[in-house]
């Protein structure tokens, strides 16, 4: 009997991420703790020698559940991020002297947020820790409203920006677990608005916290936790700007699970320094994260009216903040998962309205004073090889790394958007790093599926070869023009498209062309019956019904020397329909360079140079002159001439994760208007990423 084969399992289980000793460690003199592990050694060399010894076999399967649990450090300091369910709850009483109400309600949602605490372990086990945290709710405005009045002529609500806790905790540490009890200080902040919009007030308040948790460590240097908070704040009294007076008390009670990164300050003690933060330490799964400020403003400028979607001619200056967390997950041979939770801040200038070649790829259509937590993308993708040659495909926040066949075929479902599979350019193509106009890092006339924060739910598929591919995909469609609501009647209504792309070389240069094609089946309104039947009052909304938009879009990029790339985009649509969910524009051709710094001793930088000339269908037109609105246009006249945008930038790299960009764009006709602007933007944008 060989014993080694009953003895694989166990010292592969021995050996796993997070082990304190791997096999070949005990090659050397091991310590008491690790004697078990020696004592199979030992016993299997002894059956490998004597032949079959069922007694030592037996012997050594004894004191390998003997072993205890591998211990886990759970002294120091530590970072991590949670995300789970918060019910409020809120008595609350709005009184003036025409109204009176009193009301006791809950309201829950999503919340998510970050924490960070330093742990001090006794010899005994018992673990003494300090903790603070802070979590914000959901995008979705339902989420974060406490309590709500109507009067009947007006509304006030009670709504939540953020809250957390600076607590103490007290556990008992047994190997990898950790269960504890925490209490201490509670602090909230919200805000209470009025319809129609009389201004708001901003209030905190403080309050105490109590709960309990379990904690396991997976990883050397990393755990993941379950845990029950319960908060309850002082009791508030705001006077409102309508005279009206809004007190309430509030408690909150919160389930959620986070993820914990311990750190070893400066390497100490031999483990990872701080700049390794993100090392999973299992290669099953990969950790990636962004951040990315951005602020954007502009002069005043010339324009003689302005309607509901118009520019401000005003000069403003807003900002946007988002920051995102990637954690990619190999589930088994080729099935990965993918999940993308983001915090998301700020607004568009005039509230991401006024251009169709809106210029900040970032200002979503949802604006948000604080920040708010949102999905993103989750998605499930499996990838099955053809055979044949492999290529290395590079760690990044969409893709594991690992070899593949280049002969592949890849599925994908999920929350995700279009733009992240189809409309890739490796020069114009992210926001958050390179050109940010819409119409340049994106085909301008390719209305593609997606909510007020460009996300979608659909599912995919690519066949891969070394020359060319080819990919399809079926996405919902809102169910109405801009919005976070989905068409659920799936097939018949949503969008399809499908896109070639080809790889060739130029003069020793590599180049890639995609053709792209798209049809939406959506519930819309017609620009030109809703000219036809002035009883409609230039109300699209009054000929929605099932309908048909398509279009297509051509992508070139082309790199001329090893720093030195050109690309150009030609997209168009039919433009009889409203835009669902991009932006206003029916045809768009795009093109520019991108120049990196190798010839001036900064190869990690880049220059970009580009520009855009955008334009609207015969009956799109009409209508926007007529007085109708688009998702972000609409002057209520129209002196019509194409939007014509001339963008560059210079991307300065800090350091290899850092990135400081200054960008400018001179907007001619801005929302197709000859009779405003043109106007001159000014951003600048700083990104971060590891």
């Amino acid at each position: 009997m060989d014993v080694r084969r009953y003895l694989r399992p166990a010292l592969r289980k021995l050996q796993s991420p997070g082990a304190p000793v791997r096999a070949s460690a005990c090659l050397q003199p091991c310590r008491a703790s690790r004697f078990p592990v020696a004592a199979l050694w030992a016993g299997a060399a002894f059956g490998a020698v004597a032949g079959p010894q069922p007694a030592v076999a037996a012997d050594a399967l004894k004191a390998l559940k003997a072993a205890p649990s591998p211990a886990y450090d759970w002294s120091g300091f530590y970072l991590g991020a949670h995300a789970g369910y918060v019910r409020g709850r809120s008595d609350a009483t709005l009184q003036d002297p025409a109204f009176a109400a009193r009301q006791s309600n809950g309201s829950g949602g999503i919340t998510a947020g970050a924490q960070a605490g330093y742990n001090l372990v006794t010899r005994s086990g018992v673990l003494l820790g300090v903790e603070a945290d802070i979590s914000f709710p959901s995008y979705l405005p339902a989420n974060a409203v406490l309590s709500e009045f109507d009067t009947g002529t007006s509304t006030a609500l009670q709504h939540v920006d953020f809250y957390g806790t600076v607590r103490a905790r007290l556990g008992i540490a047994a190997g990898r677990w950790l269960a504890y009890v925490t209490g201490g200080l509670a602090y909230e902040h919200e805000r209470y608005l009025t319809d129609p919009g009389s201004g708001k007030v901003l209030n905190g308040r403080i309050g105490w916290a109590a709960g309990a948790g379990l904690e396991y460590g997976f990883a050397p240097h990393w755990s993941a936790r379950i845990e029950y908070l319960y908060s309850d704040y002082q009791h508030a009294s705001v006077l409102l700007p309508t005279g009206a007076q809004y007190s309430n008390a509030l408690n909150l009670q919160t389930v959620r699970f986070g993820v914990n990164r311990r750190i070893d300050w400066l390497g100490a003690n031999g483990a990872n320094p701080l700049e390794a933060i993100a090392d999973p330490e299992i290669d099953r799964w990969e950790i990636h994260g962004q951040t990315t400020l951005l602020g954007q403003g502009y002069p005043s400028f010339n324009a003689p009216y302005s309607g509901t979607n118009s520019l401000s001619p005003n000069a403003q200056f807003k900002n946007t903040w988002s920051t995102s967390l990637f954690a990619n997950v190999r589930l088994w041979d080729g099935g990965e998962l993918y999940l993308n939770p983001e915090f998301l801040q700020g607004y568009g200038l005039s509230d991401t309205a006024g251009m169709a070649g809106f210029p900040n790829g970032e200002g979503q259509k949802s604006g948000f004073a604080f920040p708010h937590i949102s999905p993103s993308r989750f998605y499930l993708r499996q990838t099955f090889g053809l055979g044949g040659e492999q290529e290395q495909l590079a760690s990044s926040a969409s893709q594991l790394a690992g070899k593949a066949d280049i002969s592949r075929l890849t599925l994908q479902v999920g929350r995700f958007s279009v733009v992240d599979v189809f409309d890739g350019n490796s020069y114009a193509h992210d926001p958050r790093r390179d050109f940010m106009n819409w119409s340049i890092w994106a085909s301008g006339a390719f209305d593609y599926s997606a909510d007020k924060l460009g996300l979608s739910y659909g599912a995919t598929a690519e066949l891969n070869q070394k020359q060319w591919a080819i990919r399809a995909g079926y996405f919902l469609m809102d169910a109405e023009s801009n919005s976070n609501n989905f068409d659920m009647r799936l097939l018949r209504r949503g969008e399809y498209v499908a896109e070639l792309e080809t790889r060739y070389t130029l003069f020793g240069q590599p180049g890639k062309l995609r053709t792209l094609a798209f049809l939406n089946s959506v519930y819309s309104g017609s620009y030109r019956e809703t000219l036809d039947n002035p009883q409609f009052g230039v109300d699209i909304t009054q000929t929605r019904k099932g309908r048909i938009k398509y279009g297509y879009a051509l992508n070139l990029e082309q790199a001329v020397t090893d720093d030195f790339g050109v690309f150009g985009r030609w997209s168009w649509n039919d433009g009889k329909n409203e835009i669902m969910a991009f932006t206003d524009i029916d045809d768009s051709l795009s093109g520019g360079v991108s120049i990196r710094g190798q010839r001036w001793g900064r190869a990690d930088d880049v220059i970009g140079i580009a520009g855009a000339t955008n334009g609207l269908s015969r009956d799109h037109r009409d209508f926007l002159a007529a007085g109708g609105l688009g998702p972000l246009i609409g002057d209520g006249r129209l002196s019509y001439r194409r939007e014509n945008v001339l963008e560059a930038y210079y991307a300065y790299a800090i350091t290899r994760a850092w990135t400081a960009t200054a960008d400018y764009q001179f907007i001619v006709n801005p929302a197709f208007n000859a009779d405003r602007g043109p106007v001159s933007v000014f951003s600048g944008r700083l990104h971060g990423e590891f």
